[in-house]
């Protein structure tokens, strides 16, 4: 005759009134495994949704434009710099970074021509300025944006230039397909001080004013 041997309970968590093992707490387990489990993978999915929410915009090089211009107290110059590359990142349609590289090799003045246009270009691109055989790109990348209305953005935004790098503010218009930006820069602040009143006495009409001007606008 078969007789079968009803195990008891060894932690004493079960719910048979004899004591016997029904496996009742290992089913609560399982229970609470599989609940916890679902926690992770929903928590994983959000986060991953989250994060795929960002979307990076690659900016058409071809079609954006940086436009510079510097003062002096007789005068004043402008010209143009290219992009090497640069991104816009979104979420949901809002700004929330980004970055672009400038070529300095690219620099040219707009407002010369002939031989004073390829003397100044020259000194711009000399160890006076920008150093530009030394440092042949700038770059700027977002750190911060804080939205004041659909369209305007306060920007806050690393700026290296000449292997330095700064901090700096400024207020942008920021669209899904379009960056636009006029960036004010104090050259001393990166080692640019040749003209600078605040480093040399009695220039005269030679002084050149310690601010220059990026006019940005970028497009992807």
């Amino acid at each position: 005759m078969n007789t079968s041997t009803v195990t008891k309970c060894q932690c004493g968590k079960t719910k048979d009134p004899n004591g016997n093992c029904d496996r009742s707490h290992a089913n609560k387990y399982k229970s609470l495994k599989n609940v916890a489990l679902s926690i992770v993978v929903i928590f994983l999915g959000l986060t991953f949704q989250n994060f795929t929410s960002l979307k990076k915009n690659v900016v058409d090089v071809k079609t954006s434009s940086i436009q510079w211009k510097a003062n002096k107290v007789v005068g004043s110059h402008e010209g143009e710099i290219l992009l090497k590359s640069g991104e816009l990142i979104y979420d949901d349609g809002n700004l929330v970074g980004g970055s672009f590289i400038i070529d300095m090799n690219s620099l040219i003045c707009t407002d010369l021509s002939g031989e004073y246009k390829g003397k100044l270009e020259g000194h711009l691109k000399s160890e006076d300025f920008f150093s530009v055989e030394t440092y042949a790109t700038a770059g700027l990348v977002i750190t911060n944006v804080q939205k004041v209305n659909s369209k305007k953005h306060t920007i806050t935004a690393d700026l290296t230039i000449k292997g330095i790098t700064k901090s700096i503010t400024f207020e942008s218009n920021a669209e899904e397909n379009k960056f636009a930006a006029r960036i004010r820069i104090d050259r001393t602040q990166f080692d640019v001080k040749y003209g600078s009143g605040s480093f040399f006495d009695g220039l005269g009409d030679n002084m050149i004013y310690d601010e220059f001007e990026l006019i940005v606008s970028l497009l992807i």
